[in-house]
């Protein structure tokens, strides 16, 4: 499969790796260009371009920027394509966004009303980018929630996280995807598919945990 990367940071590198010794094609971006990016490329062992290259490029496409910079970036070549959206919403970091304080709706929701011709799956938000190399011991495979409205795309997206070496676990539509966003029990926090169903249960709207009790160590 030919997988798109739009954002070269922790997560971004992190898929890439994973994508690459999983036999996929990888194209890998980031704002400043892809001549700031060679060493990187070689690496990894993935191609490296613009963001509107990595775009057409990708029948996956992972966008993985801070939340607000996602809104720069042109939707014309990602029509048609499956956006897995890694973005998380951080007030100190990107201003105050009312309809998200607000609850009226999800990041996700945000970022597939900017794509609207794309199958936008919100994957790979609650983890840690350490935990993608170093993952926390558990009895079974570590699981990470997915959520979307295009079925197909969910499907191919839990494919490639069963590649990568996680299980799956749906948690709904994109309206349900606030279930795993920052600060709610299932965020960022290495559980097993039973331990993760149990945690995206436990999630209520308007109750977050402390600021950074996700991170480890």
């Amino acid at each position: 499969m030919k997988i798109g990367i739009i954002g070269a940071g922790h997560i971004g590198q992190a898929l890439a790796r994973l994508a690459v010794r999983a036999g996929h094609q990888v194209t890998i971006s980031n704002s400043r260009g892809p001549e700031t990016l060679t060493e990187l490329g070689q690496r990894i062992g993935c191609a490296v371009a613009t963001a509107a290259q990595a775009a057409r490029f990708g029948e996956v496409v992972v966008v993985t920027v801070p939340f607000t910079h996602l809104f720069q970036i042109d939707p014309a070549p990602l029509a048609g394509k499956i956006i897995v959206d890694t973005n998380n919403y951080y007030p100190d970091r990107d201003g105050r966004i009312a309809a998200l304080d607000r609850h009226e709706t999800t990041t996700s929701a945000l970022v597939a009303a900017h794509f609207p011709r794309s199958r936008v799956v919100k994957a790979f938000n609650a983890i840690l980018a350490t935990d993608f190399d170093t993952p926390a011991p558990l009895a079974g495979r570590r699981a990470l929630p997915i959520a979307g409205d295009d079925a197909e795309a969910k499907r191919i997206v839990a494919a490639l996280q069963d590649q990568f070496g996680f299980d799956t676990l749906d948690a709904g539509s994109l309206a349900d995807s606030w279930r795993f966003e920052r600060a709610k029990p299932a965020y960022c926090i290495p559980l097993d598919r039973a331990g993760l169903a149990a945690a995206l249960a436990q999630a209520q709207r308007d109750v977050e945990l402390p600021h950074g009790s996700w991170r480890r160590g």
